[in-house]
């Protein structure tokens, strides 16, 4: 059982970090804030909104904050001042703690995530080339964008397809596990790190020698796991990860600069045999607000992408990508074309598209194009 939301004016004292998860999930947040000298906050549809509840003092803080940490993970906090945990708050949502200090007091992040892995389809996710995407046998894919962009969401997502059609063996390695995959079809195995492994570095060491079919791997942090993920997908492995960034083109860049420049060339051709495809997403606020919905890019490994990255002209990929958006044969598409779309089906208004552009001159020109075109039709 866990704790009922709290009522509005409840003292921070009386305060539990159960109640206010509860009460953030019964308001539509995505994350619950925790800082002394306020009352706690939460975010929903993208925006900072202040609880109805006392002002929190270090103390309140510390004993919310501490409500899910065992005694081991208070000492590792202790040392390194930063610590990441997950928990189930009853029947009411999954979360992933995040405890910091700040100005030399604790503080606290929880994002919460929903209990039962959404589908592609419950998720608004259409695109042939993502579901193509979790067909592939073997191959690296990544899923990018900025924090709450909703990357574990999609990620999710794709690994519960795989595992509800196909008889494999998936390995996650996470900091924290966020979304729990029951086994299916397939049987998945989740190892967190600081419980289940020391660190990525060592849970990539061993992944191989699991048998993995598919492996996914939270976040591609430095050169050593990016070459692990990169040989599995090799040797016949479908490796899922994560990369904070933008687009296909600013992931290619990141990825090119953990490497150094004579090492570049064979980084490329890794790439044109490897790489499967890049989806870099953003969540944008409904025009009626009534939720988000998820704008993608989409790149697929083509044989015309494939090429260009062989031969390492990775500027030349946002062009193959556009073409292709218009064409619409491969199900790729630009950030722009993405925005454009949910903009002219009246999903997010053009401010919102405007703001989230990769290109703001391009998005502008085809929006003002589509307003040409309806006032002809009009007309």
């Amino acid at each position: 059982m866990s704790a009922p939301p709290p009522a509005p004016g409840t003292p921070a004292a009386e305060l539990t970090l159960d109640g206010l998860l509860a009460f953030a999930a019964e308001n539509k947040g995505s994350d619950l804030f925790l800082k002394s000298g306020g009352p706690p906050t939460y975010k929903s549809l993208g925006k900072i909104v202040q609880a109805p509840f006392g002002v929190m003092t270090e103390a309140d803080v510390e004993r919310l904050a501490y409500t899910h940490v065992s005694a081991d993970q208070r000492s590792q906090f202790t040392q390194q001042l930063e610590l990441n945990l997950s928990f189930t708050v009853g029947e009411i949502t999954r979360v992933r703690q995040n405890v910091y200090f700040q100005r030399g007091t604790v503080a606290s992040t929880c994002r919460l995530i929903p209990l039962r892995v959404k589908s592609l389809d419950e998720l608004g996710i259409e695109s042939r080339a993502i579901r193509n995407l979790t067909d592939v046998h073997n191959g690296l894919v990544l899923v990018t964008g900025p924090t709450g962009s909703g990357k574990s969401t999609t990620l999710a997502a794709m690994i519960d397809h795989i595992n509800s059609t196909r008889s494999v063996n998936i390995i996650t390695i996470e900091d924290p596990v966020e979304y729990v995959h029951p086994d299916k079809m397939g049987i998945v195995s989740q190892r967190e790190v600081g419980i289940d492994t020391t660190s990525f570095e060592e849970a990539l060491k061993q992944v191989l020698r699991q048998t993995p079919d598919v492996i996914l791997i939270g976040e591609l942090r430095d050169l050593n796991t990016m070459n692990v993920a990169l040989t599995a997908a090799e040797t016949g492995h479908l490796v899922f990860a994560t990369l904070h960034t933008s687009s296909a083109a600013e992931t290619l860049d990141r990825i090119s600069n953990m490497y150094q420049p004579h090492e570049r060339t064979m980084l490329y051709q890794r790439l044109g045999i490897g790489l499967r495809g890049v989806v870099s997403q953003k969540l944008l606020k409904r025009a009626d607000e009534s939720g988000r919905i998820v704008a993608m890019e989409i790149m697929v490994a083509t044989p015309t992408i494939s090429k260009q990255l062989d031969d390492g002209r990775s500027d030349d990929i946002y062009a193959a990508i556009r073409q292709d958006g218009q064409e619409d044969y491969w199900g790729m598409c630009t950030m722009n074309q993405s925005l454009h779309k949910l903009a002219s089906e009246g999903i997010i208004t053009d401010e919102d598209a405007m703001l989230n552009a990769g290109n703001i001159a391009e998005l502008k020109q085809m929006l003002r194009h589509t307003a040409n075109s309806n006032m002809a039709e009009a007309a």
